[in-house]
């Protein structure tokens, strides 16, 4: 094989995987836009993370409000 098929055969390939790869994002962003993700509620499993992190980083301190700031 010469190398100029060589280079044919990987500049083929690089511009498949990107080409792929930029469709699948196209469709991500898609599905994201048509169905976007609603937390209005706190999950019980995110209390308990910053609740545990606080306990260790800060021994006998206590957690009584979390609020999300956007």
């Amino acid at each position: 094989m010469d190398p100029t098929s060589l280079f044919a055969i990987c500049t083929i390939a690089l511009v498949a995987v990107f080409s792929l790869l930029s469709f699948l994002a196209i469709t991500m962003h898609l599905i994201t836009v048509i169905f976007p993700a609603r937390n209005d509620v706190l999950d019980s499993a995110v209390v308990a993370a910053i609740t545990g992190t606080v306990a260790a980083v800060i021994p006998g301190a206590t957690v009584t409000n979390i609020e999300e700031v956007r």
